[in-house]
Parts: structure tokens; sequence; C-alpha cells
């Protein structure tokens, strides 16, 4: 059976929990805030399941991707509301027409991240633009199958251990499955979240009821490159309060982008350089300004990565093709993991035993690591000076 002895050996997916034959495993929250499964051992009858269907313990081979395309989608009103060049509603919208079914993470009524599905091109808004949280899968893996075997055409975006773990629960190909995925720097812990944003919520309505109206982890109204964070609220009485910072200045973005706190699993991840078996890879095209720079309107570009025969079949018309070399410099994660902020487990100390609020925490940790590396350059350019004289 799965037995997670250490945190990074597992990345969430719960394609363990969903394929139990008796439902003996269930997803809860360590004290950091991240889903690890949990065993009725009354209930196991020792089937192995999990183990087999675990993207951890089967990892595939490194893959690279048959062709690489820059492109953005002709809507301006679309492309705005995405993170990059807003090509998923592209796909997207061609799967409902062909009366199919769309899978995606999008916020509940609690501004929290779940997956879910939708039949309508209507429903496609809710799955636009980054959401930088570990979203919950819950039973969409189970709803995703359901589809399938009624012949429905299914496309499911997720991170690419949830790409992986949907491959491996299904235990079949199916012609009717189009999987997404994109480049990953990392998933956040949805305490980190829950606890920002109720405490950002109350200090911007003042102590007053509010509704959150709006929440966007990569605002472009100051441009692609210099995304912002954007929460905007309906407080009880008074007009919309809305809070838009930079992303460089924004405690939560900086403690995510820094790495704080990420999940384990993703200082280690298992399913980089194309083995999560999808069909299609997105990713913001960082290098477009050095490439192509006639591109380069601080709009937002995506590139698309055809991995498989299926997923070419859904190519977009472009005229910018890119070699792998050229798509992944500017997008290591493709290729690499990011190391842990070496105050992580300190960051998470100090947050659980409740010492100090969240964004000052971050806002400290960040600053004692700039100033150390300050330090550490300084030494070295004293070192290099002495030796030269």
């Amino acid at each position: 059976m799965i037995k997670i002895t250490r945190p990074e050996n597992c990345c969430g997916c719960s394609a363990c929990a969903q394929r139990c034959p008796k439902q003996c495993i269930t997803m809860e929250e360590d004290p950091e805030g991240f889903l690890y499964p949990r065993i009725d051992l009354s209930k196991c009858i020792d089937c192995k399941l999990c183990e087999k269907v675990c993207p951890i313990i089967n990892p595939n081979e490194d893959k690279q991707p048959l062709e690489i395309y820059a492109t953005i989608n002709p809507d301006e009103e679309t492309r705005k509301q995405s993170s990059s060049g807003g090509v998923f509603s592209l796909f997207a919208t061609r799967i409902i027409q062909e009366n199919g079914v769309v899978f995606g993470a999008r916020f509940d009524e609690n501004w929290e991240v779940k997956h879910d599905y939708t039949e309508t091109i209507e429903g496609l808004a809710a799955f636009r633009g980054s959401k930088y949280v570990q979203s919950r899968i819950e039973d969409a893996y189970q709803k995703a199958e359901s589809f399938l075997k009624s012949g429905r055409k299914v496309l499911f975006s997720g991170t690419p251990c949830q790409i992986a773990g949907l491959k491996r629960f299904l235990r079949k190909d199916y012609d009717n499955l189009i999987t997404v995925d994109f480049i990953c720097h990392g998933v956040p812990s949805p305490k980190i979240w829950r606890h920002y944003l109720k405490v950002t919520c109350n200090q911007l309505a003042g102590g007053e009821d509010y509704e959150i109206k709006a929440i966007n982890f990569r605002n472009k109204d100051r441009g692609w490159k210099n995304f912002s964070f954007l929460l905007n609220l309906n407080v009880t009485g008074k007009t919309n309060k809305t809070l838009c910072e930079p992303a460089g200045n924004n405690a939560y973005m900086k403690g995510f982008l820094g790495n704080l706190y990420l999940r384990p699993s993703c200082h280690y991840c298992a399913v980089k350089s194309g083995k999560s078996g999808s069909d299609i890879t997105f990713a913001d095209y960082w290098g477009v300004q050095k490439q192509n720079p006639s591109l380069n309107d601080d709009k937002g570009v995506s590139l698309a990565f055809y991995n498989t025969p299926k997923g070419n079949l859904y190519k977009l018309p472009s005229d910018t093709p890119l070699s792998y070399q050229e798509a992944i410099k500017y997008n290591r994660a493709a290729v690499k993991s990011h190391k842990a902020h070496r105050k992580r487990n300190l960051f998470f100390q100090k947050f659980n035993e409740g010492e100090t609020d969240m964004a000052a925490l971050v806002n400290q940790l960040t600053k004692e690591t700039i100033t150390a590396k300050a330090i550490r350059l300084t030494k070295r350019i004293i070192i290099k000076i002495i030796r030269k004289s």
C-alpha cells in the first residue's frame, strides 16, 4: 500500500484515493497545509492499486515535444483575461464545440482552488488565469473517466503531476482524451493562501463585512512582464476596495516565487522534461523580446509544446516555430526543479507557532536572504580584487 515516509515522495495528485476499490484512502492536510493520503487499514485489501497508479512510484521517461510554436489568441479580451497568450481558451472552445467536456482549476465559493469541469463556452472563463495554489482534485479523475467511457471528448488541464496522476489512474489510453499541462514553478500551500487571503481582506475592508469580487494573480494592467496581484472587494456600505501590487511587492507572491512554501515534492519534481505524458504543454514565452521581438507587445505570448501525434491534431495556425533549446532557455522550470528556500523550515515553524503575521514573516525572511546574498557577492568581489592585486 501507499506509505509516505518522506513528504517529497507525494505530489498530492489523489490518484491513489480515487482508484482505491474500497475507498479506504482519504486525502488529509498536514501541518504545512498540503494533502497526503491516509489509509484505513481495517478496509484495505492489499490490492496494491494505489501503488500502481502513483506517478512518483512509476515515473515515465524523458520526452521532448514533436513541435513548439509561439502563439497568441487573436481575441484581445480573452488574451487580457489570461496569464499569457490566452491560447488555452482556443483549444477548450474547440472541445466544447465538439460536444466535449473541459476540466480545469477554478476558485470555489471560499476562493480556494479546486478542479471542476464545464460543458459550456461561458464556463471556460472560470479556468482562465493562473491560480498559484495547489488545487484539490477531489473526484475529478473519476468524473473524467465516466465521460470518456460514455464516448464524450474530454480535455483535462492541470499541473504536470496532476496529468501524470490522471494517466496512471485511467490505466489505459483513450482516443477521446486530450491532456494539457503547463511549465510549473511549483504549487504553494493552500493553508498559507487561506491565511493570507483572510488577513488581507480584513485589513482592506477595515473590519467591515465584505464580499470578494475578483482575484487575479497575474493582472496585466501594468503589462504582461510586470504583472500584479489584484484583489477586489465589495465592502458593506462602502465603495469597492482594491489591492493591486506588483508581484515583487506582494507578500504572497514573494513567498511563492521565493520558494518559501512550495510543496516538498516540487523541489524534486518527478514529471519534468515531458514525463507527465501530456499531449500539449503551455508556457509563457518569456524570452520573446530577445528571440522574436516582433511578437513582443507586452500583452502576453504563449508557447505551445505539441508532445504527441494526438496533440499535433489540435495545432493552431502559427508561423513562429521554435527549437526545444530556444523554448526552454527562459523556461528552465521545464527541465529543472526550483531549490527550496534555505529558510523554508523556519518559515513553517514560525508560522505554525503564530509568532508573527505571514506577510511580515515573508518580508523578513526574504529580506534576510537578499542581504545574505549581497554579503556573499561582496566577499567574492573583494577576494577577486585581492587575488588580482
